[in-house]
């Protein structure tokens, strides 16, 4: 977690620090779903690379938002959730779905 006096003054500078790139945001979105494998996320977000998701997935976990949890299977098996304060994300992300229907529907009038 990113110690509490490196945080910005302003709480949306927080935010869009924590989940303000279009990947996490993504991979946040298919966590809402339930619990998914890399494999299975990096199906579903489309466009992301091995390497990339890792990176993305790891700062997530680092700062609180997804949880890690690595079962001693053969082969290994690692599943991905939201954690708690992920999961208060859950009406951000919600609103912004609906946005973002809204202003698709808007711009098909346009065309």
């Amino acid at each position: 977690m990113i110690p509490k006096d490196e945080l910005p003054e302003c709480p949306v500078a927080i935010t869009v620090g924590l989940i303000g790139n279009k990947w996490k945001l993504l991979i946040l979105r298919d966590l809402l779903d339930g619990t998914k494998r890399f494999g299975q996320l990096l199906k579903s977000v489309t466009g992301i690379s091995q390497k990339v998701l890792t990176d993305n997935l790891r700062a997530l976990e680092r700062d609180g938002m997804v949880t890690r949890a690595v079962y001693a299977e053969v082969p290994p098996r690692v599943e991905y959730a939201l954690s708690a304060m992920g999961e208060s994300l859950t009406p951000i992300l919600d609103a912004m779905a609906v946005w973002g229907e809204s202003y698709k529907q808007q711009l098909a009038k346009f065309q």
